[in-house]
């Protein structure tokens, strides 16, 4: 005999490697959303107001100081 009589059977063993996969998937997306998504996909430009933003861009060279300025006061009037 199978052994397997009691305890449902094969269809017991698919159960619980559907429960396996699914609590895995659930750790997955529980630890990429509470450290503010995954490495490189620009999430955590979410926290950054317009300013920094513009002063990082600044910072890098992308746009010149004047440029900036008049970024910087459109942002602040």
């Amino acid at each position: 005999m199978h052994g397997f009589n009691g305890f449902g059977g094969g269809w017991m063993m698919i159960f619980w490697w559907i429960l396996i996969i699914a609590a895995v998937v659930v750790l997955v997306k529980w630890t990429a959303t509470s450290t503010g998504g995954w490495p490189g996909n620009g999430n955590n430009r979410q926290n950054k107001s317009a300013l920094d933003i513009l002063e990082e861009r600044y910072a890098r060279g992308e746009i010149d100081k004047e440029e900036y300025e008049e970024k910087k006061m459109d942002l602040i009037s």
